[in-house]
């Protein structure tokens, strides 16, 4: 691949990145604190693929200038290199597969990580480092990370006789038992690990997994274990459960934030 089209494969991920990050498809890869890098980092290869074709059309018009400077025999050119004429190099033009993740980037929008990995995966839950006062809400919009946090590390307290209302999908595991989940970032897509709470009380009869539901409930002093790690997932009693479209970001940030 010549450097014009190296820097026309530049420019594409450029504008892709610019593309991910101007829209909300960049949530499906990264956190949202991390969308003005992003948009740097595609400003940055725009400007270095339009910096490269600027030198590489100058070079070319060098060479076309001197380009009749050769020896007597008229098969070396100034810089000593061969001169076969009629002879080229093709580029491979397998090298062009390397433009196919970038258009599937622009056209095609990748799910969120969903039920599948959910099962697969131990909880990633960990104890919050501190616990803010919870308002006087009812019932009280709670994230599924928050909630798991305090039913767990602090015993429910704050939780206790309140009603909170959680939103996640569904994940089943091997044995029927229903989570609900959000999966949590650190940084990007590639380390998200997922959040459970397990349900009971007045579950919908029939659960469909990576479905998104807005469930209401009550906290409940009971825990289980992780069949994958081991790690300890909550209970929440619930009462009212509805589906609810997957939000805008499916992921939870709150975690190790």
């Amino acid at each position: 691949m010549n450097r014009q089209s190296q820097a026309a494969v530049l420019f594409l991920l450029g504008a892709a990145l610019l593309h991910a990050g101007t829209t909300d498809l960049y949530l499906r890869y990264v956190k949202a604190g991390l969308r003005p890098l992003l948009l740097a980092s595609g400003a940055v290869l725009i400007v270095t693929a339009l910096a490269t074709a600027w030198y590489e059309r100058r070079r070319a018009k060098g060479e076309g200038e001197v380009h009749g400077d050769k020896d007597v025999h008229g098969n070396r050119d100034v810089h000593g290199e061969e001169d076969s004429p009629g002879h080229t190099h093709p580029e491979p033009r397998v090298s062009w597969l390397l433009v196919l993740p970038l258009l599937a980037l622009i056209l095609v929008a990748p799910p969120a990580l969903g039920s599948y990995s959910a099962t697969r995966t131990g909880t990633a839950l960990q104890e919050p480092l501190a616990y803010p006062a919870l308002p006087a809400t009812d019932p009280l919009p709670l994230g599924l990370v928050d909630y798991a946090g305090r039913a767990v590390y602090d015993h429910g307290r704050g939780l206790t006789g309140r009603r909170v209302q959680l939103t996640g999908f569904v994940a089943l595991e091997h044995d029927g038992t229903p989570y609900l989940v959000r999966m949590a970032l650190n940084c990007c897509a590639a380390d998200a690990q997922p959040v459970k709470v397990a349900l009971t009380g007045d579950i919908p009869p029939v659960l469909q997994p990576d479905t998104w539901l807005t469930v209401t409930g009550t906290y409940v002093p009971r825990q289980s274990r992780d069949p994958v790690n081991n790690g300890p997932i909550p209970f929440l009693e619930v009462t009212a459960a509805k589906p609810t479209p997957e939000p805008r970001d499916p992921y939870d940030e709150s975690y190790n934030n």
